[in-house]
């Protein structure tokens, strides 16, 4: 229908002047409707086809417009000039918009514009070299792909863009009207990680983004929560500059403790616990029918037989005292054997080649030495990681670094047998089998956990205390945490636990609202990784303000309100959807959260 309008120049002028007419009087209405459909004002004059492209020619009708300046509509035109919008793609063809605009002479004499130019509201903008359309589906594919994902999808469907002008799109959208939120969850998120940190705020009813802060100092969240005095509930961490911030500029909202997070500070603690009491979890072994044989005395050289020096030195002996009783003199012996004098004297001298032991081939003390029966002990346990051997000595005080361990390991303890019996199980597994609820261990792993809390009476207890911590959590019974604490605190065999109710007591109001009612930070945590995913998207040129409007954008934020959930369930963390996906043991970069 398009190559109707306007035949190639080749054709008679006379013919082509008659049929662009009558092509044009025929389909125009047709053109109107298809092109600009939802935009008044503008007319098709023709439109042109060629191989890669589609050239519309259009105008504006309107009479008169209405002044930037000052708002005065005026009908004087002062002169016209031609746009050229690109719009978006047609049949796989380019499409550039040809538009006639004009330029209109103020009738307010004292606005400071003389002249100003028309806008054809839903085509064009000020300095726009795209069209309204185009624009919004570029934002769209920036929103949702952003960088070079999105410059990448827009060469597919042929308005090919860079991906800095997605991110200036992105970074041109107005911020979008939000109400003060009743329920706010805040949380940091990393812009370079161990360095920068920001503070995520999150509506936690209608699970949107509200906004984001550049640093997570308390000064600028209790500014932002003095601004909004209608919030009644914090969800928080227990981060300590998040509780100053909500103290001092929310004192009349409610703070609520993250469950996850304490669940997690609980997990720690245990494992700690538990590997304190490892030497608890091999089994005692029966004893033997059979008295056993004393062992040979050691020899009493430092060189066991075979080591190559000792040969060495043993060959050399025997040779030069050979020499000297044959009758040969010492210097004769030297030059036979090329040896300096000095060396024969001391060789001759030795009545037995152990008394050549000496210098720098014989074992001299190390500052390992102190920490050698620790090696042992730990071997025979089971534990033949020499990595693992060795930060268990750091932590003792030991100041060399790895390669001595690591010779030691592999030069004595590699030779020495290993216990006879089952290998025993490792701290984290008893850990997870202590957290995991009764009814989802197994079999094998019931019968494991009831042995090594046979073995322990301390772990025991340990089990006791999470088990009616995960009651306490999941069926929101949080007015039974000071008995919980004091009975933690008792409990002097267990100090990783007793200083995680320590700390309990330090937030322990928030920690009790945590503990009772059903709000928690998990759609928080969620926007956490979809900030992290944004990030990775744009290639790390996601700045604060390129996070602050893809993350808060109302075009990425249309998701319905989910009620709260909390699992009635003994013994296992509460699941919480948005949560980060990682085990409960997992370390933390963050003590007390």
């Amino acid at each position: 229908m398009w190559r109707r309008l306007r035949s190639p120049e080749k054709r008679p002028a006379g013919m082509r002047c008659g049929r662009q007419c009558c092509a044009v009087n025929e389909v125009r209405p047709q053109l109107d409707e298809l092109l600009f459909s939802s935009v008044e004002g503008v007319f098709v004059e023709s439109v042109e086809v060629t191989d890669t492209s589609v050239r519309v020619e259009a105008c504006t009708t309107v009479r008169r417009a209405a002044c930037p300046g000052c708002g005065c509509w005026s009908g004087r035109i002062h002169g016209s000039y031609l746009r050229f919008p690109r719009d978006l793609p047609a049949v796989g063809k380019f499409v550039v918009v040809s538009l006639r605009v004009r330029r209109f002479v103020c009738a307010e004499d004292s606005c400071p514009r003389k002249t100003f130019a028309e806008q054809v509201p839903g085509l064009t903008r000020r300095f726009g070299r795209r069209t309204e359309r185009l624009r919004s589906t570029l934002v769209s594919v920036g929103l949702a792909l952003a960088g070079r994902a999105g410059a990448r999808m827009t060469d597919t469907f042929g308005a090919p863009v860079s991906r800095n002008t997605l991110l200036r799109l992105i970074a041109s959208l107005p911020d979008p009207p939000t109400t003060t939120p009743r329920v706010v969850g805040v949380d940091e998120y990393a812009q370079r990680k161990g360095h920068i940190y920001g503070t995520v705020l999150v509506d936690v009813e209608t699970r949107r983004p509200v906004d984001l802060l550049p640093d997570r100092e308390a000064d600028t969240l209790a500014a932002w929560l003095a601004e909004r005095p209608g919030i009644e509930i914090v969800c928080r961490d227990r981060a300590p500059f998040f509780a100053e911030g909500a103290t001092r500029g929310a004192p009349q909202a409610l703070q609520v403790a993250d469950r996850w997070h304490l669940w997690h500070n609980l997990c720690e603690a245990a494992e700690k616990c538990v590997y304190q009491h490892r030497g608890c979890l091999r089994p005692v072994p029966a004893p033997a029918d059979q008295p056993q044989e004393k062992a040979e005395p050691a020899a009493s050289s430092p060189w066991p037989t075979g080591h190559r020096f000792a040969e060495r030195t043993r060959a050399k002996h025997a040779i030069i005292h050979a020499l000297l009783d044959a009758g040969h003199s010492k210097r004769s012996v030297a030059r036979q054997l090329g040896m300096t004098l000095n060396t024969i004297l001391r060789f001759s001298r030795a009545t037995t080649p152990e008394e050549l032991f000496t210098g720098q081939w014989q074992s001299r003390a190390t500052k390992l030495d102190p920490y050698k029966p620790y090696l042992d002990q730990r071997w025979q346990e089971g534990c033949t990681n020499a990595w693992k051997l060795w930060e268990e000595i750091k932590e003792q005080g030991y100041p060399r670094g790895y390669g001595s361990v690591r010779d030691y390991v592999s030069r004595t303890l590699r030779g020495k047998p290993q216990p006879v019996g089952p290998r025993p199980p490792s701290a984290r597994a008893v850990t997870r089998w202590i957290l995991t609820r009764p009814d989802a261990l197994n079999e094998n792993d019931r019968l494991h956990l009831k042995a090594a809390l046979a073995n322990c009476p301390e772990l025991a207890v340990l089990a006791e205390h999470v088990r009616s911590f995960a009651h306490m959590l999941t069926h929101l019974q949080g007015d039974q945490l000071p008995d919980w604490i004091a009975a933690a605190t008792a409990t002097t065999e267990l100090p990783s636990l007793r200083r995680f109710a320590q700390h309990l007591e330090r937030d322990l109001d928030a920690v009790i609202a945590g503990l009772s009612q059903p709000w928690y930070s998990g759609v928080v945590e969620g926007h956490v990784n979809r900030i992290k995913m944004l990030k990775r998207q744009m290639f790390g040129r996601a700045g604060f303000e390129s996070s602050a409007s893809a993350s808060c954008s109302t075009h990425r934020s249309q998701v319905r309100s989910r009620p709260q959930r909390v699992q009635n369930h003994q013994g296992s963390p509460p699941r919480t959807r948005g949560a980060k996906d990682r085990p409960p043991l997992q370390p933390s970069n963050r003590v007390g959260r």
